[in-house]
């Protein structure tokens, strides 16, 4: 255990927690409010679960960081970081969107194919970033 709660690894998740976020809270609430609105109104609650997206917020850094950052640095290559942060961001946001439109009644494909690109492209940029500070820090 001392091994992961290292500072390094503590600075590096705090390091994409922040690109995350700064990223995906300006898709939030300037892009994608009301595109989500259009299109998923009728599922939409007027008040944010904070604990749910403060969890899936903690969780999904991790996974950049474990499977992606981590690795990326251990071998050097900010197009590792880029190429399996498009791909991690594919995998979880399918698994989200996929889900919704194969089990949720008249769940926009539009809103998956939306999603799937945001993913990709919020997790590939957020690990290169990552990436590039983390190597800039020393």
């Amino acid at each position: 255990m001392s091994q992961i709660l290292t500072l390094e690894n503590i600075r590096n998740y705090a390091i994409a927690l922040a690109i995350f976020l700064a990223i995906d809270m300006v898709w939030l609430n300037v892009i994608a409010k009301s595109l989500y609105a259009r299109h998923l109104g009728y599922l939409m609650t007027s008040r944010v679960n904070i604990a749910a997206a403060f969890i899936f917020y903690m969780l999904f850094i991790l996974g950049i960081v474990v499977f992606v950052v981590n690795p990326a640095l251990m071998a050097q290559s900010w197009q590792m970081a880029l190429g399996l942060g498009v791909l991690f961001g594919l995998v979880c946001y399918a698994t989200y969107d996929l889900t919704n439109l194969a089990t949720v009644r008249d769940w926009p494909a539009v809103i998956t194919i939306i999603d799937l690109v945001w993913g990709m492209f919020v997790s590939g940029i957020t690990s290169l970033l990552s990436y590039v500070a983390i190597r800039l820090l020393g």
